[in-house]
């Protein structure tokens, strides 16, 4: 990917300044309709530049991708590469090792990753899902239309928004952004959206912002694909990953990134309590006082 200098992102936060208005309701400074969308796609711009590419998900299988998915459910990514370590040294981490593993055995294998039992259950009842309905293929699953795979994942015991979402992004590499609980954070602390709004309307607006990006994501500026290219420091960028590398459409790439360094922001900066507003690359962006 090549985008501008920071300093435009910049330009166009000063530009916004003076359109912002107060809402009591909300308690908060809304950025006005229309804006928001440019709001965003300078956020992209400014982290992107700050931190390059993030390498998300870090797995090397798709089947890898959607246990981690269930697996960092209400936990922390350090338990739950706890959990896939010991799925992996036990050759579990497949469709054929859930499958056949005795519940609690992957129990076992899972605790470090918290509400175990719960998340084994869930396992084994994507398996029987996958079986059932595709033949136990992910090639099989993965052919099949967004909306239609999306209803069909929401519907399991255990899956919400984000888990299909990401299941859908990273694992299928479908054109769909991931919102988490640092996307609705930031989102509220920057006066575009109260973190108690809906997760489609929130979806729905990134995907509307960051849609006009994708004709600039694929490539640097020395033409070699931005996969290759390791994250510098700061965000939450992993080594490349052979999921992390694989080929995705443009809009998929910009979605993948931008979750991404969301991340990195809200580990980093924006946190719940203790927020590091001083040394976050968006706090220019911050509405004043």
């Amino acid at each position: 990917m090549h985008f501008g200098k920071n300093g435009t992102a910049t330009r166009s936060l000063h530009s916004m300044r003076g359109e912002r208005v107060y809402t009591q309701r909300e308690g908060l400074l809304a950025v006005p309709p229309g804006r928001k969308e440019k709001k965003i796609q300078a956020y992209y711009r400014m982290l992107f530049s700050a931190w390059g590419c993030q390498h998300w998900w870090p797995a090397r299988t798709r089947f890898e991708v959607i246990v981690g998915a269930y697996l960092t459910q209400n936990t922390a990514w350090t338990n739950v590469e706890s959990a896939l370590t010991n799925l992996r040294s036990a050759r579990l981490l497949n469709l054929q090792g859930i499958r056949q593993v005795a519940l609690p055995e992957l129990e076992r294998l899972i605790h470090s990753a918290g509400y175990f039992r719960q998340k084994a259950r869930r396992l084994k009842t994507f398996v029987a899902f996958l079986d059932q309905h595709y033949g136990g293929s992910l090639r099989k699953l993965f052919s099949q239309p967004t909306a239609k795979l999306r209803q069909e994942l929401l519907s399991l015991n255990g899956v919400g928004p984000e888990t299909a979402d990401s299941i859908l992004l990273y694992a299928g590499n479908y054109p769909v952004f991931v919102v988490d609980a640092y996307t609705r954070r930031i989102l509220d602390r920057h006066g575009i959206l109260p973190e108690k709004t809906g997760y489609e309307e929130i979806r729905q607006l990134f995907e509307r912002a960051l849609n006009p990006l994708a004709a600039e994501a694929l490539t640097t500026s020395s033409g070699e694909p931005a996969t290759a290219r390791r994250p510098s420091a700061g965000g939450a960028g992993h080594p490349p990953s052979r999921m992390s590398a694989s080929r995705r459409t443009n809009v998929a790439q910009v979605y993948n990134e931008m979750h991404g360094l969301i991340v990195g922001v809200g580990k980093n900066y924006c946190r719940k309590s203790q927020a590091k507003c001083e040394e976050c690359p968006l706090r220019c962006f911050l509405p004043p006082g």
